[in-house]
C-alpha cells in the first residue's frame, strides 16, 4: 500500500461518523479537523499538539487564519499537484478565512475527497468544480514511521 493509500484507508474508516463540532472520535462524532486528527493518530501516533477550543466560525470575524497556520506547523505543503492522501484546505467564501479540511481520496478524471461538515456525517464526496474552486492550499501528512 502506498503512503497516500494508508491515509485514505484510515479516512474511509471514519465514513458515517456523525458530525460533532470539536469531536474526534470515530463512530461517535467528529468535525473536519477531528477527522484529520483521528487519521493522524491512527497512522502517525500521538497528535503533535493539544488542540484548543475553537468556534464554528474559525476566527472569521478577526480574519485570523488559525487553521492554515496550524496546517503549516504540522503538515508539509504539497510539492505540486495533490495526490490521494493529501489534505485539502478550503475557503468557503472568497472573503472568509479558510475553515474546512478534507483528505483527497481519488484523483484523475473523477476526483473525490473525504470530509465532515455540519449537518452531515463523514462522507466521500466528488471534488466537483464548486469544491475545487474553494481549495486554497494542499498539504501532505508527514511520512509514517515504519
Amino acid at each position: 500500500m502506498s503512503r497516500g493509500q494508508v491515509f485514505v484507508a484510515a479516512a474511509r474508516g471514519w465514513i458515517g461518523t456523525p458530525y460533532r463540532h470539536q469531536g474526534s472520535v470515530q463512530g461517535a462524532g467528529t468535525d473536519c479537523l477531528g477527522l484529520l486528527r483521528g487519521v493522524w493518530r491512527e497512522v502517525l501516533g500521538a497528535e503533535p499538539e493539544e488542540v484548543p477550543a475553537y468556534t464554528p466560525d474559525w476566527s472569521e470575524p478577526q480574519r485570523d487564519e488559525r487553521l492554515w497556520r496550524a496546517a503549516l506547523r504540522h503538515l508539509h505543503p504539497c510539492p505540486g499537484v495533490p495526490e490521494p492522501g493529501d489534505v485539502l484546505l478550503f475557503r468557503m467564501r472568497a472573503d472568509a478565512v479558510a475553515k474546512h479540511l478534507g483528505i483527497l481520496s481519488q484523483d484523475g478524471k473523477a476526483p473525490r475527497f473525504i470530509h465532515a461538515y455540519s449537518g452531515h456525517a463523514v462522507v466521500e464526496s466528488p471534488l466537483s468544480d464548486p469544491w475545487r474552486r474553494r481549495i486554497v492550499a494542499a498539504f501532505r501528512f508527514p511520512d509514517p514511521i515504519s
